[in-house]
């Protein structure tokens, strides 16, 4: 029997499941002076997930061919999937430089050390192998890859765009086009990125491109492009939550409320515990002139989210306006509660226990509110005079004194600090 025959009869006993016999017929192969059949026998059982026994097959090969680069990375990449990073990286590490395999031990070594954190470390291996290999387009990928998931955009770009300019579309699975868009995107060059999304969609148009491409042309101000993409990709997939608000806030761009408003119903008919949806159609609702139903959105935004406090401040600028004062409160104390307050809460607060002629309560809140609206000229106008109506005269001169200073020609300010002084 021929190597190759006795490598084709293993195989099919693994797939027939007839492991007895299997296991007999590969301790005869093991135990065999036959180099070259346990090499083939090695490389077939890993690729059919026998991990251990190919594992024994390289291991005894190593020890009659102790520097063979490619044994080495066959045993470091069992090693990676049995979990056994360190061992994987003493055999990868003991490769000669001369060794040929040595680029792809660099590459693996590059990999291993990037899930561990050491970024650094994984740099340089990929700069090594790319100063042995440097037209190897797998090297310029994995750099691209890394430079990307760190956020160094820049240094990503110039190796996709390498990659395209060597006539490469697609690498181990990854479509180069569609990358480089998203990098661009990332780096905040919408325009640049959309005819890359737009290649990536035509080549493969998967939903998740799809929507990176409607969202840059959203970024880049392109409204009824996105429009359009947004649409298609609802055809797409409906449930594909993330579209509804972008669709709404496209037909704002577009000054189309009506669409922007059913986008958002849409949105949370699919979506109903999506808080940025809530807090969205609520604006929408006041542009629109409905205020029952922006509040209604505005506190089903704050359900769903008790801290969520871009809904806290809509909803109390919305109950400011409506003269309930005492609601304005109830959100800000549920706000207090949740931690820590934004200082508008506080001037909302005070504004509205001034309201209520409760001025002590009042000033407890200008006061919480100072340190980070002191140079906010509109709360400082409203304190000076809150102090002034006390009778909290010196306090007052100090407000307007400031108000002054920032504005030293303002009428109205040295017109009361002359009075406020006189007396």
């Amino acid at each position: 029997m021929n190597i190759h025959e006795n490598i084709e009869k293993m195989i099919q006993l693994l797939e027939n499941g007839d492991m007895d016999k299997a296991k007999d017929l590969f301790l005869k192969i093991k135990n065999s002076n036959n180099d070259e059949e346990k090499y083939l026998l090695a490389e077939e059982l890993l690729q059919l997930g026998f991990l251990n026994e190919a594992k024994e097959l390289y291991e005894l090969l190593l020890v009659s061919y102790p520097n063979e680069g490619e044994l080495k990375v066959s045993l470091a990449e069992i090693l990676i999937e049995m979990d056994k990073e360190s061992d994987a990286i003493s055999y990868l590490d003991s490769i000669q430089e001369d060794d040929p395999d040595y680029p792809r031990a660099l590459l693996i070594l590059a990999d291993l050390y990037q899930m561990q954190g050491l970024v650094e470390v994984s740099e340089n291996k990929l700069r090594q192998a790319k100063q042995l290999l440097p037209d190897e387009s797998i090297i310029d990928f994995a750099l691209g890859e890394l430079y990307a998931s760190e956020g160094k955009n820049n240094e990503a770009i110039k190796f996709y765009e390498e990659l395209l300019n060597q006539g490469k579309t697609l690498i181990a699975g990854v479509d180069i086009n569609g990358r480089l868009a998203e990098v661009l995107s990332s780096a905040g060059k919408f325009e640049e990125a959309l005819p890359f999304f737009e290649r990536a969609v035509e080549e493969n148009n998967e939903i998740n491109t799809l929507f990176g491409y409607a969202l840059t042309a959203y970024q880049a101000g392109f409204f009824k492009k996105a429009i359009e993409l947004f649409i298609q990709l609802r055809e797409m997939d409906p449930e594909y939550h993330s579209l509804y608000l972008y669709l709404g806030k496209c037909y704002e761009s577009e000054e189309d409320l009506e669409n922007a408003m059913q986008a958002v119903k849409s949105g949370i008919a699919v979506d109903e515990f999506n808080k940025e949806l809530y807090q969205f159609g609520g604006k929408l609702a006041l542009k629109l002139g409905d205020e029952s139903l922006a509040e209604e959105y505005f506190r089903q935004a704050l359900v769903l989210d008790s801290g969520y406090i871009d809904a806290a401040l809509t909803l109390n600028k919305l109950l400011l306006h409506q003269q309930r004062y005492e609601d304005v409160l109830e959100i800000t104390l549920q706000m207090e509660k949740e931690g820590d307050i934004d200082p508008q809460l506080h001037w909302d607060a005070a504004i509205s226990f001034q309201a209520l002629e409760q001025y002590q309560d009042a000033l407890k809140h200008y006061q919480q509110a100072y340190n980070d609206l002191k140079n906010h000229s509109e709360f400082l106008a409203e304190y000076g005079y809150f102090l002034m109506e006390e009778g909290k005269r010196s306090e007052a001169i100090e407000i307007f004194q400031t108000l002054l200073h920032d504005d030293p020609l303002n009428e109205e300010w040295i017109s009361l600090l002359e009075r406020l002084e006189d007396h």
